[in-house]
């Protein structure tokens, strides 16, 4: 193939494109294939000669779409959403066709200045102060394994990239329970360790955020244990239930003791341009750096994080590496993103968060996130009105867990036969979580074509297969 070839079949890609969002509510959510069949499809060696483009595009129906599970479907109501508006979707054909590699000023002046003014308009758009800058990471694990390193950085006076952790005094590192589990894999990756990450007790209320009082204890105990406490993680929207920590009580204690805090708000940041959600993360201001997620809730299509960062100078102290082949000459006070992050290359993601905000307007984005919050918590009410359910954690936005509880069966079994079913049926997706051991079923609504007729179709087969169910 050739770019001469490519109008053809960027035309057929476009019709393809189309075609396929309008049929997604006739296709199952969750692929229904068997283990091992896409791979069985798939030649054991790679081809010597050239094949023809439209055997390739036949084999990707035959092969691949069977195996996708379609994370743009309106009935996604699994996980957290990993949205693709059409605006974005156009933005992120130009940049693969330019393909630029931008980690440095000069070698895409304009993907480096366009990344600067999009995280500031993030960031008006979410309420964070002036003093915020912000770079565009490939994910929130990402941005919390930045935040973990300067963390340790800071605690250990700047030398531990250059002397290593061997003889230092053991760091720690404060969470809540119900934090994600990336906190995990960046201690491990930082050289922490994971019997330096402390999980703190929860709190009591419906937030299930870490109590602040048991925060300050563990410090406390810990520096007498000849620990080096180094940084607390906080998060809003947590993924299972949706916790949310008390930011301001969170950061009034790291504070008292230096410790630098950072906000994992992956999911529940895009809500944040909503001000009326605002007190789900009150105190936020205080926090040294804050994550979230535009490529889950907003519309930009995986991957595109925003990292907001109080003190540049302490991560780029920790990350920046500048051999001479990095160095731009004769331009001063420009701005090198590949220092601010722990990969070298870049994309050009802030192309689609220019392209998305533009053509939807914040009033638009917004409207899409409260219709969401609005239809997830009506189906939380019809659930509750519903005989033999049981909701477990009311909505956090749009996220609430529930449970099935027929008469005469054990209520983890009907509900993990429940969620089977459902995910077997095809026309919506759900997930699980436990809270305090109870095994539940997750319920979010954020896909970004999802209509309030989407809800109704749910509770349809929530209440179907329920019926099925009890009739054994």
């Amino acid at each position: 193939m050739r770019w001469g070839d490519f109008p053809k079949w960027g035309h057929w890609l476009a019709d393809w494109a189309a075609q396929y969002h309008a049929g997604l509510r006739d296709r199952p959510v969750r692929a229904q294939v068997k283990p091992g069949s896409t791979l069985a499809a798939l030649p054991d060696a790679p081809p010597d000669t050239a094949q023809p483009i439209e055997d390739v595009i036949a084999d990707f129906e035959r092969i691949v779409m069977p195996g996708i599970t379609h994370w743009q479907h309106p009935r996604f109501f699994a996980y957290f959403p990993s949205n693709a508006s059409p605006a974005a979707v156009l933005a992120d054909q130009l940049v693969t066709v330019m393909a630029p590699q931008c980690m440095l000023w000069q070698t895409s002046p304009a993907a480096t200045e366009m990344e600067t003014r999009m995280m500031d308009w993030l960031r008006q758009a979410i309420g964070l102060p002036g003093d915020f800058a912000g770079v565009i990471q490939d994910s929130a694990s990402s941005a919390t394994l930045a935040a973990v390193l300067t963390m340790r950085e800071r605690a250990l006076d700047w030398d531990g990239n250059a002397s290593g952790l061997a003889g230092q005094k053991p760091l720690r590192i404060y969470c809540s329970g119900e934090a994600h589990t990336s906190i995990d894999r960046a201690i491990w990756v930082a050289g922490i360790g994971q019997a330096n990450l402390v999980r703190i007790p929860l709190a009591p209320g419906p937030m299930r955020g870490m109590d602040p009082a048991a925060l300050d204890a563990a410090i406390r105990a810990d520096l007498e244990a000849g620990y080096l406490p180094a940084g607390v993680i906080a998060c809003t929207g947590a993924t299972g239930m949706g916790a949310c920590d008390d930011i301001a009580a969170v950061c009034k204690v790291a504070q008292a003791h230096g410790l630098y805090t950072h906000v994992d708000a992956a999911w529940a940041g895009s809500a944040m341009i909503c001000p009326e959600y605002r007190d789900l993360w009150r105190g936020v201001e205080m926090a040294d750096s804050v994550v979230f997620n535009p490529h889950k809730w907003l519309g930009t299509q995986f991957d595109l994080s925003a990292h907001f960062i109080r003190s540049p100078e302490a991560l780029t102290r920790t990350l920046a590496i500048q051999p001479e082949y990095l160095k731009t000459h004769g331009a001063d006070g420009i701005i090198n993103y590949s220092e601010w992050s722990v990969p070298l290359g870049r994309r050009f993601r802030a192309l689609k968060l220019w392209f998305l905000i533009r053509a939807y307007g914040l009033d638009g984005l917004r409207q899409m996130i409260r219709n969401h919050v609005a239809w997830s918590q009506a189906l939380c009410e019809r659930l509750r009105a519903t005989p033999d359910f049981e909701i477990v954690t009311d909505p956090i936005l749009s996220l609430f867990t529930f449970r099935f509880v027929p008469p005469g069966q054990d209520p983890e079994q009907a509900t993990l036969d429940m969620i089977t079913r459902i995910n077997d049926d095809g026309r919506i997706y759900l997930t699980q979580t436990r809270v305090d051991g109870t095994f539940v079923i997750r319920f979010q609504a954020g896909q970004f074509d999802c209509t309030a007729d989407d809800i109704d179709t749910a509770y349809d087969v929530i209440t179907e297969i329920a019926d099925d169910i009890r009739k054994g």
